[in-house]
């Protein structure tokens, strides 16, 4: 979907009321998903400490402990998130003083955690406004948030160290951090909405009508939390399903207001009516199966024209609604999978021009840095670490092109350990493979595809994530689209990186956020969106980083999946209540 519905097509999409949530980039529609409970791309997480045998550095009592929390940014720098209350004379403190931090599945996020022994004349001093040097430092423990969120119990237990400590070797204690998500209910409604005998308002053919949904708040004005899509030249129209989570709607008798337009591409929508009914209140119509009328305003101040139009509930049921995290944390695994062009067009790897030059002063190139930087995020939520890794359009040793080829040189088996596993198979695959081409995703798609396939099987826990790098021109785009289609329904996601300078076109056809989902050769129309792109020319010139342009869709690729098949985190049961 695109960010700003600057074109007729976006205009016209739902916002708002879809199960996999949204992906934007606009700052002004992000804020608009994020202030309002529309699955954001982010969730926001409160961490709780605790700590034992912390040390004691009171002579006549035992430490006055505070943590304070750190997120260590890409500079090296520490950004101070939040401060715990002071806990007086405990060794082993509990705090109930939470953190606030946003977890970003596409992001690194490591995190510093300062213990202090407060000293007794600023105990009634604030503890923002303590001035740190003037403590006692305990200890630090410092750990990647993911490490926390892909725990079952989302907490983690770190072993303080202090480097400033000069009386030999000691123990510190430990701190444990856990993570929840702020989340008042998981609880969703899904509705679908049709309408009959609207007003028309066009003058040489019928009004393209949609609705809009806003949340009374209590300062007396409305928020807007979901819109339908546009139904073209139709005066009944029947709107697909709309989930609205209950941080939307807040409870079943907040009051909604429902306005029908008739859609304008000036962005001019012309109301045609409105109706302001609570979730009770659409249960209701939906149990007598009866409409209610729109009304529009007149110009008699508090006088309203009632309208033949009605608006009817034809579905309406309640549903769990689970995060990114409830799966991970409960098990579920991200499986990665890389796949590297060795086409010609890439240039000589002996020489610096190449973009799979290998520099001796180790300034990583283009593909090593998009290896490095999404693996190092995705390893976090894969148990084995093992991962598939391929080349394409090189010439192997048998002297034959291949257009997946295992990048470690074995006949047989094509997985690597860890991140640097595919950083040293790549390099050494640059003295073994030739260069050659032409550019074809299909056999890759194909076999990440296959292995997707073959998972379920075996295994529900595990969703595929596909890395393909390139720098070219697609010679096999419909045999790519095809392959993209069949793969629609599988649990797999396909992220691909362009490298260089060449018109990268087609991959944006491949990601559908901005034209219509893939169609394959025989029509069928994909399941659901599941590649994203991202050109690393956008990187360089500081526009984005990897992580952020191929990862931010990722979580919602995943819930997309989960969704349409049904499935729930592994720790989930029938009747279990739902915990923030």
């Amino acid at each position: 979907m695109g960010g700003c519905f600057s074109d007729v097509r976006g205009g016209k999409e739902a916002v708002g009321g879809a199960q996999a949530g949204p992906t934007v980039h606009n700052d002004a529609v992000e804020f608009f998903y994020r202030s309002h409970g529309a699955f954001p791309l982010f969730s926001q997480l409160e961490l709780t400490m605790s700590a034992s045998n912390l040390l004691d550095l009171d002579v006549t009592s035992k430490s006055d402990p505070m943590v304070v929390v750190y997120a260590k940014k890409s500079d090296g720098k520490l950004e101070e998130l939040g401060r715990t209350e002071v806990i007086l004379n405990s060794l082993n403190p509990v705090w109930i003083e939470k953190v606030s931090i946003a977890y970003q599945f596409e992001m690194v996020q490591p995190l510093i955690f300062h213990v202090y022994d407060v000293d007794t004349k600023y105990h009634n001093v604030p503890v923002k406004t303590l001035n740190l040097r003037d403590q006692e430092f305990l200890g630090e423990g410092s750990c990647g948030l993911s490490e926390i969120v892909t725990k079952q119990t989302r907490s983690l237990t770190l072993n303080l160290m202090n480097k400033n400590w000069h009386g030999g070797m000691r123990k510190f204690g430990t701190l444990t951090v856990r993570a929840e998500e702020t989340i008042a209910s998981r609880s969703a409604v899904e509705i679908k909405f049709r309408c009959s005998h609207l007003e028309n308002k066009d003058l040489f053919s019928k009004s393209d009508p949609f609705l809009r949904i806003s949340r009374i708040v209590e300062s007396g004005g409305s928020i807007p939390i979901c819109k339908t899509e546009v139904v073209d030249n139709n005066l009944n129209p029947t709107w697909k399903p709309v989930c609205l989570s209950m941080q939307q709607f807040g409870s079943k008798d907040t009051p909604l207001v429902f306005e029908c337009f008739d859609f304008n591409s000036n962005g001019d929508h012309v109301l045609i009516g409105k109706i302001q009914k609570s979730v009770a209140d659409l249960e209701k119509l939906y149990k007598e199966r009866s409409g209610v009328n729109f009304v529009f305003p007149t110009s008699r101040q508090g006088h309203e024209k009632v309208l033949k139009g009605q608006l009817f509930v034809d579905q309406l049921f309640e549903k769990e609604q689970f995060s990114f995290l409830d799966y991970i944390s409960s098990g579920y695994e991200l499986n990665f999978m890389v796949a590297v062009d060795f086409t010609g067009s890439n240039g000589d790897p002996r020489s610096p021009d190449s973009l799979h030059y290998i520099d001796p002063y180790g300034r990583l190139n283009s593909y090593q840095q998009a290896i490095r930087e999404v693996g190092e995020v995705i390893q976090f939520y894969d148990d084995d670490k093992r991962f598939p890794a391929w080349g394409f359009g090189g010439r192997t040793t048998n002297g034959t092109v291949s257009h997946c080829f295992n990048l470690n040189g074995s006949a047989s088996d094509f997985e690597v350990e860890g991140v640097e596993g595919i950083m040293g198979a790549y390099a050494t695959a640059l003295h073994n493979v030739s260069l050659a081409g032409p550019t074809l995703f299909g056999l890759v798609v194909n076999k990440a595809a296959e292995i997707a396939s073959r998972s379920l099987s075996s295994s529900n826990n595990k969703y595929y994530v596909l890395l393909i790098i390139t720098d070219g021109i697609l010679t096999d785009l419909q045999e790519t689209k095809d392959a993209l289609v069949r793969a629609s329904n599988l649990p797999l996601s396909v992220l691909i990186v362009g490298v260089g300078n060449a018109d990268f076109k087609q991959m944006e056809i491949l990601d559908a956020d901005s034209g219509p989902r893939l169609e394959s050769s025989t029509g069928r129309i994909a399941t659901r969106d599941i590649v994203q792109f991202v050109a690393m020319r956008e990187v360089h010139s500081g526009q984005i980083s990897v992580v952020q342009g191929l990862l931010e869709e990722l979580p919602g690729q995943f819930l997309s999946y989960m969704r349409s098949m049904d499935m729930k985190p592994l720790t989930f049961h029938a009747g279990q209540p739902s915990t923030s």
